[in-house]
Order: structure tokens, then C-alpha cells, then sequence
């Protein structure tokens, strides 16, 4: 590991050499990057600016967290409003849709920071990004984005040890994606009914699920949960309906598989 967070640094200490934003979602592989962005750029005296971009497509909690951890990294933190309900491509959530967006908000980003004079511009996919189905990366490209970790080929679970080892206190949160990724493709966004997803999944997790996705399909949510997990669904089962049922969903279905990262890509 020694050797590939060497790699990484000497990889930030070219990109700082003048003023840089790092696309800040308060994540694990963007936390890396704006820790290593800004003991670089300190060392070449430029400044790394933290934008999360904010979204309705995006967990709330998720500002929360980021907030405090460019805090941790001693960046500036920035929140750049992007409404991407204006977009019907990105709501009428086609198999591109990821593209879409990430589009539409690179676009956003790589606007202001032109205004302020800054052209390097880095986000944080890893390798294992490449390995499955990411549409949004090739808007990144697009766009000049640079995307280091994947670049060096540090994978997520490399990603979570130089991110310990470096005391990043969400080095082992799990990964948040948009919440577009709730509903199959085809599903035109409701944003009543992700903000819905969204309030029955802080539920599971104030149930003990740390790791849940609820899928909606159609009337039926299929919740998933870590494998190891399963049995714990059913012993709370009262519960876990009790919560779900009061935000109006009322055929409540468990993935036996347990819960798999992109499992909407698979059909």
C-alpha cells in the first residue's frame, strides 16, 4: 500500500502546481483525493477548492458529512446548486441517464470553475469504476475531467486502506449513490417517490441496516440488505414493515441475494 499511496501523492503534487477543484461528495474516494490534493497543493502553494455539488438527486445526508470532512482536510468547501430537474433526459432515467447527468454537472462545475480562474479539474472514480457499467465516466472524459485513482488503477478496497491509514474518518462509509438508481430504467423520475426511498432507507438504518437499497418496481419495493443481514430483516419484520408501510408502500418484498452495488444494471 506504501507503495501506491506514494504513487498517488506524486501524481497530486504534479496536478496542484496551480489552483485545482476536486469534486467533493464527502464519499470515500473523493475524501482521498482532497486530503492528498491539499497536502500537495500546501506544499506548492496553490489552493484546492472542495465543491459538492448539490442535487435533488442526491441523499441529503450526504452535505452533512461532506461539510465536515473538507472541514477535516482543511479545504475550502464549496456548495454549487444544480437543479437537474430541468434536464428531460436525465428524468426520463434511460439506461444513459448517467451520463446525462454527470454531464449536466461537470458542465456546472467546469463553469465555475472557469470563472475563478481554475482548469484542473478531478473527480473520484477508482479502477473498479471501469469494470462495470459507468456511462457518466465518459462525460468526465468529455470534459477533461481528471480522474487519478483510476488513472493510477487503485481499486475501492485499496481506495479504504490509504484512506485509514491516512485517519480519514469515512474510510469505511459506504458507498451513496444518486438516488435515480432506486428505479429501473424506463421509470421517469417522481421526486415525491425517491424522497420517499430515501426517508424508508434512513429508517432501515436507524433499524441497524447500514447497507440498504430499497428498489421500487412499479408497487413492489424489493429491499436489499448485506447478505449477512438477511435473517435480521425477517426477526424485525413488524418493524421494518410498521416503518415502510407508513410512507405508502405496501408490497414489501427481501432480495434473498442480499444487497449488490448496481444491481438495477443487471436487466
Amino acid at each position: 500500500m506504501e507503495k501506491r499511496l506514494k504513487l498517488l501523492r506524486e501524481r497530486m503534487d504534479k496536478l496542484t502546481r496551480e489552483d485545482s477543484c476536486v469534486a467533493f461528495s464527502g464519499g470515500v474516494d473523493s475524501s482521498l483525493l482532497l486530503k492528498t490534493a491539499v497536502k500537495a497543493a500546501d506544499k506548492n502553494h496553490t489552493k484546492v477548492y472542495a465543491v459538492t455539488i448539490r442535487t435533488r438527486l442526491q441523499p441529503g445526508e450526504d452535505m452533512e458529512i461532506a461539510a465536515r470532512v473538507a472541514e477535516e482536510c482543511g479545504a475550502e468547501h464549496v456548495v454549487l446548486y444544480l437543479d437537474e430537474s430541468r434536464e428531460e433526459r436525465i428524468l426520463e432515467n434511460s439506461r444513459e441517464r448517467c451520463y446525462h447527468c454527470k454531464s449536466f454537472l461537470f458542465q456546472g462545475l467546469k463553469h465555475w470553475a472557469e470563472k475563478r480562474g481554475v482548469t484542473v479539474l478531478l473527480e473520484g472514480s477508482n479502477r473498479d469504476d471501469l469494470e462495470v457499467y459507468r456511462p457518466g465516466l465518459r462525460a468526465v472524459r468529455e470534459l477533461g475531467v481528471q480522474s487519478p485513482l483510476a488513472e493510477l488503477d487503485i481499486t475501492k478496497a485499496e481506495v479504504r486502506r490509504m484512506a485509514q491509514a491516512l485517519g480519514i474518518s469515512v474510510a469505511g462509509r459506504p458507498s451513496a449513490p444518486c438516488m435515480a438508481t432506486r428505479l429501473p430504467y424506463g421509470t421517469c423520475l417522481d421526486f415525491e417517490v425517491l424522497d420517499r426511498l430515501e426517508e424508508g432507507e434512513r429508517r432501515m438504518r436507524s433499524l441497524g441496516f447500514g447497507v440498504v437499497r430499497l428498489r421500487l418496481h412499479g408497487d413492489i419495493l424489493r429491499l436489499e440488505v448485506a447478505a449477512e443481514k438477511l435473517a435480521d430483516v425477517v426477526a424485525q419484520r413488524e418493524n421494518v414493515t410498521a416503518a415502510l408501510r407508513e410512507l405508502g408502500f405496501h408490497y414489501i418484498t427481501l432480495d434473498m441475494e442480499g444487497f449488490r452495488s448496481g444491481s438495477m444494471d443487471l436487466w
